[in-house]
C-alpha cells in the first residue's frame, strides 16, 4: 500500500504527473474494456462513456459543460497559463475508487485494470485515504447510513458493502493514530490545547466514541 498521502514530505508536484497518466488511461482505454465495463456494471456505477446525454469517451473529449469555443475565451490554467496538455476533461475518480474499496474490489489487479501501469503513483495515495474514509465511515455510523453515503444518484445505489478488503495490522495502527487525531478536533484539543497523545496498539477496541488516551501534562489532575 501506497503511504505516501500520510507523509509530510509528499510532494504534489511529482505526483501530478502519475494521476494524469491514471486519468488518461481510465478515459482512453479501461472504460472501453470489457473486464471494467463487467465489474462496473456488477457493482453499478456508470463510466463516463455511459453518462447520458453527455457521455465522456476520451481523455481528449471537451468537458461536457464546457463547450469547445473553437480556440475562443478557452480558460487559463494557473498564473494565466494554458491548461496542460492531455489534462482531459473535469472527471473524478474519486467515485470509483469509493466503489472499488466500499464493495471489495480494491485488488492490484482490479486498480490496474481500471488505472493503468502508473496507479500506485498516480492514485494510490487517494486509494490508502479512501480506505481510510472507509473504516471511519464503519466506526461513525450503522450499517444503513454507511450505505446512504456510499449510494450516488438513485440509479447508481451501491448493491452491497464488504468489510475493508485484506487490512494489515500497519492499515489499522495508522487509522487507529488519525482517528485520535479527529477526536481531539471534536473536543477542540488543538493548538496550545493538544495533549501529547499516548495510543496503545491495541486502540482498535476502544468502545465507540470513546476518546483516546492521553499523556497528562504535569499539574492537571482529573
Amino acid at each position: 500500500m501506497d503511504h505516501r498521502a500520510t507523509n509530510p514530505q509528499f510532494d504534489i508536484v511529482e505526483w501530478y504527473p502519475q494521476f494524469l497518466s491514471c486519468h488518461r488511461y481510465f478515459l482512453d482505454v479501461a472504460q472501453h474494456t470489457q473486464p471494467v465495463k463487467a465489474l462496473a456494471a456488477f457493482i453499478n456505477i456508470q463510466l463516463p462513456c455511459q453518462k447520458h446525454p453527455n457521455p465522456t469517451m476520451s481523455a481528449n473529449a471537451p468537458s461536457p459543460h464546457m463547450p469547445d469555443m473553437g480556440g475562443l475565451m478557452r480558460p487559463q490554467g494557473l498564473f494565466g497559463n494554458n491548461p496542460p496538455a492531455g489534462h482531459g476533461p473535469a472527471i473524478s475518480l474519486t467515485p470509483y475508487l469509493r466503489r472499488l474499496v466500499a464493495t471489495g474490489h480494491d485488488s492490484p489487479g482490479v486498480l490496474h485494470g481500471f488505472f493503468g501501469d502508473d496507479w500506485v503513483g498516480g492514485v494510490g495515495s487517494l486509494h490508502e485515504i479512501e480506505r481510510r474514509n472507509y473504516l471511519f465511515a464503519a466506526k461513525s455510523a450503522n450499517w444503513l447510513k454507511v450505505k446512504d453515503a456510499y449510494d450516488m444518484s438513485p440509479q447508481e445505489t451501491i448493491p452491497f458493502l464488504r468489510p475493508l478488503r485484506e487490512a494489515t495490522e500497519k492499515e489499522l495502527e495508522s487509522a487507529d493514530s488519525t482517528w485520535g487525531e479527529w477526536m481531539m478536533m471534536q473536543d477542540w484539543m488543538l493548538g496550545p490545547r493538544e495533549f501529547q497523545r499516548d495510543f496503545e496498539p491495541s486502540s482498535r477496541g476502544m468502545n465507540h466514541g470513546q476518546s483516546p488516551r492521553v499523556k497528562r501534562e504535569p499539574g492537571l489532575r482529573d
